[in-house]
Formats: structure tokens, C-alpha cells, sequence
């Protein structure tokens, strides 16, 4: 069954939302304006309901557009012009929730309610306020840490901006507040799965000394700085703690998500039809099977990425599927795979046993032989055009798919959303390890996740891996983590976090348009080809593969423009405007603030 008691975001402030929590426990407030919230603090079912509503302020859910700023998906964010100091792209100021989130440390921290639900319910807000900061100063570097309610009437709002070293040890140092408060871990199936715990806490504790030590902010001293070392110390000790509370790899990757509660969550937000539900199924289902235009369409450029069957890249010549050209593999880019393409890529004349659809059922979406809304490519011979070769790339988005969904139900989408898992708590390990010479640590975690897709071991027993040196095994993580947490958000800011950003900068996106061939190689009759896509007779490999351009319309933008200052985004000038003690990153206009460790 699903636990919904602490995930409901209502349409109502905090302050509000307790205000008829007690107004419904008691017939004795007379005067609604003049409700005094220290009440809820002496009330621990009241001090729990607040709480409960900040991981609504503060938790994101499934977005099926999180990686179209990178290579992953279709899309063209990055252009000329996109990111100004004027502008709210890419701006991080959520204060608003920083502040619900200080009332509720400053009256816990003094409340007279129990004990144990005082430090259950502090450690949570503690967790909390240092993950809200760790996005502000992962887009900005250091901002103001502000650690009480501030009330202006009475403070000094025009506060200034804390170094980016300054910001790394409050965040530590709620985090460790945290750990010493919260339990180990929630177990699944209890009614507090969904909450905060330990090890939740001090994975997002090495989380933050990763991003410390990084190249983004070190960008003098990127892999010989003191901070790799206390990265390395709590990513290792995250890591044992989560395995001595037994999370581990689930068996099989494509159980990760609809086996829910599985083993290797450590952190997940919880949906429960019909009060939360999210999108996705909406936004990555083919248009045929679900209610709206598919918006997330893996690119070429991503499809190529994933290794072959032994690990190894296709135009590897060592390799045991090498495949000469990427013409060639064209033809042959979903055989002998990562077993984890078949798990994230949804490609023409796949089966797709989705339901409401009948026994066989293929998803196509060559022009011409397709749903009218799933057609993709300009294939002259089909005489009509393809309405979305803007926005589709031939491939859909299989990841965490529920084919249980009907057309119909597939607004019911209720997977939970896994924000972390022990994969990541593995690759941040890795990369710890690697700088600070325990590379036999960081390959074994490389290992482990390639074992556990099912990619073949090898006479060495690397997996495909190339790992002999420093170098090599700092590109094998970062080229990992793009296929084993594609989608979930993490490529544009691992880019930008490693200062690989610049790879971007002039990146254009394709996909593949199917065309029906026979056996002799010769493109097949339309009205034959519809007979045979209507019984579901034509495979991937009855088909031959052109490569376009996405977006297709001449007038659209067609490449990444990024900049080197885009490493920090500017504040906003209306932020700026509002506060004269805050000064703009270097780099934009007469910025003077330097982000980076120094």
C-alpha cells in the first residue's frame, strides 16, 4: 500500500495550512487574523503536520524535461541571449522556503514538546535547510545563509552575500546536526518511509564535499586540493552506512522503479493515486498511447553513448561488437546493447506491451505507416507530413515506463520518484576515491554497477571498463553515471560540476527516421508496409535508418550557445535591486563576487 499521509501539498501557505489543522481539533479561536502559530509548537501532531508540508516546499518529483539542457534529450535551451542577469532562467532564490524552514528550527529548538519528536522533527529541518542552500550555491556559489525567521520589522534584510567556503560549512554543519538526530533508516512498508534518515543525510553529506572539492569551484587546483580528502572520508562512510542498514542494488535495473520501496532507495518522494500523481507517463509514452505530445525524445548523440553487450563503445576496435562506422551502426544500434538500453530506449518496431493495446503490439513511427501522432522523418514517398519533427528524435523514453496505463488512465502515473539511490551514493564514492588514491575503491564501485546490468565480465573482468590510469577512471564514472542515471536529472549539472560544461557548447541533436525496406534492401511499398504494420509484422531490423537534424524547421534554433560564465550563474537584477549589499558574480556586467574556493 502506498504511504500518502506526509507527502499532500496543499494550495494553502504554512502558516494557513496548521491554522485550520487546528481549527478542526478546537471550537475555541474566535479570531482567525490573530492566531498565534506558537501553538503548533506545542502540539506534536501540529509540529509534524508543519513539517510534513515543507518536503513538498523542498523535494522535486519526476520532470520529464530535467535532462533536455543536455545531450539526453531533445531540446534546444541553450541559446543566444537565454541566460541574463535580468532574466529567471536559471535563478535559484527560494528564500520563501528557507524562511518556512528556519520558524520551524527556531521554535523546535526551544519547543517543550518530547524529546524524541523534537530531534526527529529537527533533524528533517536541518537536512533540509542544507539541501535548499546546496542548490542556491550550485547556480550561484555563495549566498546569504540566513539561520533565523527574519522578521522585517525588526532585521537587517539587506544582508551580504557568505563566501562559497563559508556556505560549504553551514551546509555541513546542518547536515551534521542531522545525522547525530535522525534515525538510521526508514524501513520500507513503515509509515515513516519517505522521511529523512541517516543515511539519506550522510550521502547528501558527501554529496555537498563533492561538490566542494570540485573542478567548478577549484578551477586552479581542480584534482590537488585539501577538499577531495574530507570528500573521499564521508562518501566512504556514507557508503558503508548504507550498506550496513541493507540497502544494496536491486537484483535487476529494471525493477529499480516499479517495484517500489525497493532496495537500493535511499531517498524517494512518495505518490499515491489519486492525491499525488506526476506527468511522466504523460510526457514519455508515444502520443498514440498517452493523452499529449511525447516532450522527452532520447537523441542520437544519447543512443550512441550506450556500450555494447562487453561495455566497450561500438567503433571500438578492441571490442567484441565493433562496428566499423556510425553509418553502418545505424543499421544495428539496438543489437548487442547494455542491457540498460532495452530498459530506457523504446525504438521503432519495438514490442511495446503497453495495455489497451492488443497481443504483439510493435510501437512504430515511420511516416506513412504510422499512428498519425507518432510519425517522425520527411520520407518524400509517404506524401504527408510529420507534425512534430521539431520534438520527436525516433526514440521515446522507456525509463520507469508503467505499461499497466491505459490511454485512458495514464494520468495516474503514481511511481514513486527515487531522488536518490545507492547507484549514485556509489559513483560519488568513486569519484572520491579516485582523486585521492584509492582507485582500486572507485574501479570496484564501476564494477558492481556494470555486473549489475548484466554486461559481460570479459577475460579481465573489468566489464568493458578502461581504467588504467587516473584519467581513465575519472572519464569511465563520469561517462557511467550519463547511462545509469539518465533522465533523472544529474547530466548538465555533472557536466558543469566536472567543468565539462564547454563539450556543449556548439552541440546540435539528431534522431532516426525509419523507412520499411524488403529483404533485398530496397524500400518497400507503402501499401504493403501498412499491411504489414497493421498485423505487427515488421521488426526494428526490417527497416533502414536516416539521420536529421531536431529541431527540423529551418528558422528554430538548432545549437547549444554556452559560456564559460555560465560555470555561475548571475544573480538577478531584481534580487540585486532589493538588496545593495549583494554583488553579482564576476563574469556578468561589473560583477565583483567571486564564487569559486579561492
Amino acid at each position: 500500500m502506498k504511504i500518502i499521509n506526509i507527502f499532500m501539498k496543499p494550495a494553502l501557505g504554512i502558516t494557513a495550512f496548521c491554522l485550520i489543522l487546528a481549527a478542526c481539533n478546537s471550537l475555541d479561536i474566535t479570531n482567525r487574523e490573530s492566531y498565534d502559530e506558537s501553538m503548533v509548537w506545542s502540539d506534536a501532531n501540529l509540529a509534524t503536520a508543519y513539517v510534513n508540508n515543507l518536503y513538498a516546499e523542498c523535494f522535486p518529483n519526476w520532470n520529464s524535461s530535467a535532462d533536455q539542457n543536455s545531450d539526453e534529450l531533445q531540446g534546444i535551451p541553450w541559446k543566444l541571449g537565454y541566460i541574463t542577469e535580468s532574466g529567471s532562467d536559471y535563478k535559484r532564490w527560494t528564500y520563501s522556503e528557507i524562511r518556512d524552514i528556519n520558524e520551524a528550527i527556531q521554535m523546535l529548538e526551544k519547543s517543550d514538546l518530547e524529546k524524541d519528536v523534537v530531534d526527529g522533527l529537527l533533524g528533517q529541518v536541518y537536512f533540509m535547510r542544507a539541501y535548499m542552500y546546496y542548490w542556491m550555491v550550485i547556480y550561484h556559489g555563495g549566498v546569504p545563509y540566513i539561520k533565523v525567521p527574519q522578521d522585517y520589522k525588526k532585521d537587517d534584510l539587506l544582508v551580504q552575500r557568505n563566501t562559497s567556503a563559508e556556505c560549504f560549512q553551514f551546509m555541513v554543519d546542518d547536515l551534521d546536526k542531522a545525522i547525530l538526530l535522525l534515525p538510521d533508516k526508514n524501513a520500507a512498508g513503515s509509515t515513516d518511509y519517505g522521511r529523512i534518515d541517516k543515511c539519506f543525510a550522510k550521502a547528501w553529506k558527501a554529496k555537498t564535499l563533492l561538490l566542494r572539492a570540485s573542478p567548478q569551484f577549484n578551477p586552479s587546483h581542480m584534482y590537488d586540493n585539501n577538499y577531495w580528502d574530507d570528500a573521499y572520508d564521508a562518501a566512504k562512510d556514507a557508503y558503508e552506512f548504507c550498506i550496513a542498514q541493507g540497502i544494496k542494488l536491486t537484483d535487476s535495473y529494471s525493477d529499480i522503479w516499479l517495484q517500489e520501496q525497493g532496495p537500493e532507495v535511499v531517498f524517494a518522494v512518495v505518490n499515491s493515486n489519486p492525491d499525488k500523481v506526476s506527468g511522466w507517463a504523460t510526457a514519455t509514452m508515444p502520443q498514440s498511447c498517452s493523452r499529449g505530445t511525447n516532450t522527452s525524445n532520447p537523441t542520437w548523440e544519447f543512443v550512441k553513448e550506450f556500450p555494447m553487450q562487453d561495455g566497450r563503445r561500438y567503433d571500438d576496435p578492441a571490442g567484441k561488437y565493433y562496428v566499423a562506422s556510425e553509418d553502418a551502426f545505424m543499421q544495428s544500434f539496438w543489437k548487442n546493447r547494455d542491457p540498460r538500453f532495452y530498459e530506457v530506449i523504446t525504438y521503432n518496431g519495438r514490442e511495446y506491451p503497453v495495455a489497451g493495446k492488443p497481443a504483439g503490439y510493435r510501437q512504430y513511427n515511420a511516416l506513412g505507416l504510422s499512428d498519425g501522432d507518432d510519425q517522425y522523418g520527411t520520407n518524400p514517398a509517404a506524401h504527408v507530413n510529420a507534425v512534430n519533427n521539431d520534438v520527436y528524435t525516433g526514440f521515446y523514453n522507456y525509463k520507469a515506463a508503467d505499461l499497466s496505463l491505459t490511454q485512458a488512465t495514464v494520468i495516474n502515473y503514481d511511481i514513486d520518484f527515487i531522488l536518490m539511490r545507492l547507484p549514485e551514493v556509489m559513483f560519488i564514492y568513486a569519484e572520491a576515491a579516485n582523486e585521492t588514491g584509492h582507485s582500486d575503491e572507485a574501479v570496484d564501485m564501476l564494477k558492481q554497477i556494470r555486473k549489475r546490468a548484466g554486461i559481460e565480465e570479459g577475460t579481465d573482468g573489468l566489464f568493458g571498463l578502461k581504467v588504467g590510469n587516473r584519467e581513465q577512471i575519472r572519464q569511465a564514472i563520469l561517462d557511467e553515471r550519463n547511462i545509469e542515471l539518465c533522465f533523472e536529472g544529474h547530466r548538465f549539472w555533472d557536466l558543469r560540476r566536472t567543468r565539462n560544461m564547454m563539450q556543449l557548447n556548439g552541440f546540435t541533436k539528431h534522431g532516426l527516421e525509419a523507412i520499411a525496406i524488403n529483404e533485398d534492401g530496397t524500400d518497400m511499398d507503402l501499401n504493403v508496409a501498412k499491411q504489414k504494420v497493421a498485423k505487427y509484422e515488421l521488426s526494428t531490423d526490417n527497416f533502414r535508418y536516416v539521420l536529421h537534424q531536431v529541431p527540423e524547421t529551418p528558422n528554430l534554433e538548432k545549437v547549444f550557445i554556452i559560456d564559460e560564465s555560465f560555470y555561475f550563474f548571475p544573480l538577478q537584477t531584481l534580487v540585486l535591486q532589493e538588496n545593495s549589499n549583494l554583488k553579482q558574480n564576476i563574469g556578468w556586467g561589473s560583477g565583483t563576487f567571486d564564487p569559486t574556493m579561492r
